[in-house]
């Protein structure tokens, strides 16, 4: 995993009047927080950050006060509308500590003849050091049979890297394409059957 190197400007001013000011300045108000230190309120530069928060487990090198420290991304606060970022909490590591982060799970390949792949899982919980967190992990079910079900104890982590989330839970499953568009077909007809059922009572009480 590559560092993302952000420069921050120490914050002396807080409230809503002072994290709009920086925020037309193009910076983005932070606070670092972290093995029992007080936290340190900075300002960093907005389209920077932006650019390394695409990546929610980025691991960010802050320069600050000519020291430099690690961090990774707590919480992220984003206008509603335009999804600017307002603001950032960080959680400062070290080198080799180990850290629990949701990373991403993407499948890959085809299931075969006749199978629909269901995701159950968008990600999985992992406990891994800090400079080594993966942007993503991959799993292939290249001709994974109807009815074949993946726990997440099947799915193979980086090296290093513990699993967190219950291992018995199904991250992925391989169902039947005829038999889920029968499903989907059946539920479209009970919606309709019943949204008709509504209107006739309406036109009646009318």
């Amino acid at each position: 995993m590559s560092e993302v190197k952000l420069s921050a400007q120490p914050r002396h001013e807080f409230g809503k009047g002072a994290a709009r000011r920086l925020r037309r300045e193009s910076l983005v108000p932070a606070v670092l927080y972290g093995h029992g230190a007080d936290p340190v309120h900075v300002a960093l530069p907005g389209h920077a950050t932006m650019l390394a928060l695409k990546n929610v487990n980025a691991l960010l090198t802050i320069e600050l006060n000519g020291e430099v420290q690690l961090a990774l991304p707590k919480d992220v606060q984003r206008h509603p509308i335009r999804r600017t970022i307002e603001h950032v909490d960080l959680i400062v590591v070290r080198l080799g500590e180990k850290v629990t982060v949701d990373i991403p799970l993407h499948v890959i390949g085809e299931p075969g003849p006749g199978g629909l792949v269901q995701v159950e899982l968008n990600s999985l919980s992992i406990e891994v050091e800090a400079t080594a967190i993966p942007q993503a992990i991959e799993f292939d079910i290249t001709g994974a049979e109807i009815g074949t079900q993946f726990h997440a104890s099947q799915i193979p982590l980086p090296g290093g890297a513990v699993l967190v989330t219950e291992p018995d839970t199904i991250a992925i499953l391989v169902s039947d394409v005829e038999r889920s568009v029968d499903t989907e077909d059946a539920a479209a007809e009970a919606a309709a059957s019943a949204s008709a059922s509504t209107a006739a009572a309406a036109a009646a009480e009318a």
